[in-house]
Parts: C-alpha cells; structure tokens; sequence
C-alpha cells in the first residue's frame, strides 16, 4: 500500500484487527459472541494474575510467532512458571498469550466466502481429534458426524456476522470450539487456509474462484451460491514427517507438525477415515494384534475401543494399568510388560512384529511416566500408531467398514453428481 500497490479483496486493516486479540476480542463483545477468556502478560507475576483469574488449565503461547509454534496446554502454576522461564525475550512488546483451555471440547472449523456485507459457509469441518491438537494436525471430517444442528446453524451465524463485521471480501477461516453446549470462537484468519482445497472437493465448489470474482468486485448474489446436501464423507487426515526423524516423539499438540495433508471420500465416515489411514500411509490392519496403553484420563473412552477391537477379532494387548481398568469392567486382555519393567516387553513384540496396531495417549507432563519410546518404537518398525482415543474409535469403525468390502474407486465428478 505505501508503493502504491492496490490490495484487492481483504484490506490490511482488517487483517491486523483479526490478529489483535484485545480488538477482536472487543468486537467478540459487541456482536455477542462467546470467547474463552483469556490475558497478555509481559512477565511471571502478570501471568500468574491472569490464570488466578481464570482458571487452569491454560493455553499459553508466544504472541510474536505463528502457526502454533511454542503453544502449550499449562495445568498449573509450576508449569506456568517454567513456560515463562523458557519463554525468549517476554517483555511488554512481546507478551505471552494466555486462553482458558476448553477441556473435552469438540473443535470445527468453517471456510466462508465473503463479499463484504455477506458471506457464504459452504460446510462446517469437524475435528475428529479434541480440543488441544492444532487445527493442521487433527483429522476433520465433512458434513460433521457428531455436532447437533443447532450448532452448526449457531457457527455458520457467527461466521457469517464476523465476515460482515470485518468487512472481508474473499476467503475466511473460522476456528471454534463446543464445550459446555456452547459455541466458542477460538480466531478468524480473514485470507484463505489449508482446508480450501479440500471443502472445494468435498462439496464440489470451486472456493477459490468464487472468492476470486467477488474480489474482482462480483457480489454472492451474483454468484447464486446454494447450501447442498452432501450424501458423501471427506475425512482430512494430516501427513507428518516422523518417519525422517525417528528420535522425535511424535505426539500431536498444540502446536504444528504435519507437512501435508490428504483426502479420504467414501459413502461412509467409517470407510472415508479408514481411506484416509491408507492415503497417509498408516494403513490399518485387518487383524492381528491392538496394543492399548492409555493415561489415566482416556482410561475410561479405552474401554470401548477394546471392546469394539475384541469384536473385530483382534487380540488385545495392555499394559497394567490399562489391563486393571478394563479387567474390572469385565474386558479381559492379555497382558504386556512396559521396557522398564523386564522382557519380554512392548518393545520386543514391536520388533518381533507380534503387534499391528498401537494405540497409545500420551501420560503428559504431570506424569512421571515417559511412554514415548513406544511411539518411537513404532515409527522405527513402521507400525502404525494412534495417539487419541477419539481416532482410536474411528480407527475401528473404519476397520469394520473395510471387511464389507472395499469403496470402489470413483471419480470426483462421480461424487459431485450426488449432490443435491
């Protein structure tokens, strides 16, 4: 703009603005749309004031970088301290973001295109991965398979006020979160994301060169953009670059770590997802072995992913504390030793090839335990490994769809003509 440069579509301002927290959080406040609360501080005792205020868990993270690079999920006030500790040059120029962290919260996203006084969503994404997982890295699916439609009618409002209010004129992402039966904005990205593309397949509209017209001065109107029913399933799963750097534990957060993406479109979430493992190259198996050793917190969601895994035929294999858990519920597995507690071990089944599939949550940072030897494990002998109990569930249904056989292989065009 200062060379002289016309910028078409989106102004600068409005990008600013949505990259402003306290003035995008004021016009949060004015259109009457629910935020987690959240805080900038500029050093420890500013930090501490603001959790105190707020509640832990927090998701802190450094305000001068992007992608979700140095975000983390604090629980409590040690944690926080050492966050600020390692935190590079916090000072009042470069704060520390802090949001409550909505816990068990499920995340959507929505790509609207917009011409400055109204906007169109032409699907809402869900996360198959909770809250707390970067939007690059969680596997989403389209149209949602366990959002209520009140929802979806609530996120495609919000976006659609936002688009308004911001005055965009293009491509806009919105990333929300469901806890509480309520619907959050987490932020707005007023220019086009990653999953353009893939919201373009999925519901057969070119995004990009709608946006492009109404850029060049077009309105939506002009445009007859209508909502469709999509009879099909897009499963989203993201690539990731672990198996270059098998030394890498390779949990998913908060922040960013895919390096690509790819598309599984099938009749059926199930078989949709288990396409989508494939694309990835975390084929699923179709028997054989499941290794399940969870935390304490996803004990609870592991009982019915094994017992969904012992209906499919598999042998399940867990380490104690899972084994506990599921034998007083009445799942009884086999049980396998962690590394530290002698052999044979998880490890010498892995490298043995005795097991096919891993399913194992992190324990965290407040535990004592360090499991991330198994994830690696797993990299190195290239077995496919889950990290989430929610991917987990699907992981099975995906299986079970498989062995009513395959999706038969169809063209884009194919798909689209089943829109209604």
């Amino acid at each position: 703009m200062q060379a002289g440069v016309k910028i078409i579509g989106t102004s600068p301002e409005t990008i600013d603005l949505a990259e402003d927290r306290d003035r995008f959080r004021a016009m949060m406040k004015k259109l009457k749309i629910p935020m987690a609360e959240s805080g900038m501080a500029s050093n420890l005792d500013e930090a501490i004031e603001i959790a105190d205020k707020i509640g832990y868990p927090l998701m802190v993270r450094p305000s001068y970088v992007l992608g979700g690079r140095g975000m983390e999920v604090v629980h409590d006030e040690e944690m926080l301290k050492h966050y600020v500790a390692a935190a590079v040059e916090v000072t009042p120029e470069r704060p520390i973001l802090i949001d409550k962290f909505l816990e068990n919260a499920i995340e959507a996203e929505a790509d609207a295109i917009a011409d400055g006084t109204d906007a169109f969503v032409p699907a809402v994404m869900e996360h198959i991965e909770l809250a707390g997982v970067h939007s690059g890295d969680s596997a989403c699916v389209i149209p949602p398979v366990s959002i209520p439609q009140k929802h979806l009618d609530t996120i495609c409002e919000y976006t659609r006020k936002i688009a308004t209010e911001l005055n965009v004129v293009g491509l806009m992402n919105m990333q929300y979160a469901i806890a509480n039966d309520t619907v959050f904005v987490l932020e707005a990205n007023p220019r086009a994301s990653r999953t353009v593309p893939l919201v373009s397949k999925v519901c057969g509209l070119s995004m990009a060169r709608a946006a492009t017209q109404l850029m060049l001065g077009k309105k939506l109107s002009d445009l007859d953009l209508k909502h469709r029913s999509i009879p099909h399933f897009g499963v989203k799963e993201s690539v990731f670059p672990f198996n270059m750097f098998p030394e890498v534990d390779p949990l998913l957060g908060p922040e960013m770590r895919s390096t690509g993406e790819v598309l599984g479109l099938a009749d059926s979430f199930d078989l949709a997802f288990f396409k989508s493992q494939q694309a990835a190259k975390q084929s699923l198996p179709s028997k054989g072995a499941v290794l399940i050793t969870v935390s304490d917190p996803d004990k609870t969601a592991a009982l019915g992913i094994a017992k969904e895994f012992q209906k499919l035929g598999f042998k399940v294999l867990t380490t104690n504390g899972t084994h506990n858990l599921l034998a007083k519920n009445g799942v009884e597995t086999e049980r396998i030793l962690k590394m530290h507690e002698g052999r044979p071990n998880i490890v010498d089944a892995i490298k043995n090839g005795e097991i096919q599939l891993i399913i194992n949550t992190p324990s965290g940072k407040l535990s004592k335990d360090d499991d991330s030897y198994i994830r690696k494990a797993a990299i190195n002998y290239k077995v496919p490994y889950i990290t989430t109990t929610a991917a987990a569930a699907a992981a099975a249904k995906g299986i079970a769809a498989s062995r009513n056989g395959d999706s038969p292989v169809m063209s884009l065009q194919s798909y689209h003509a089943g829109i209604k």
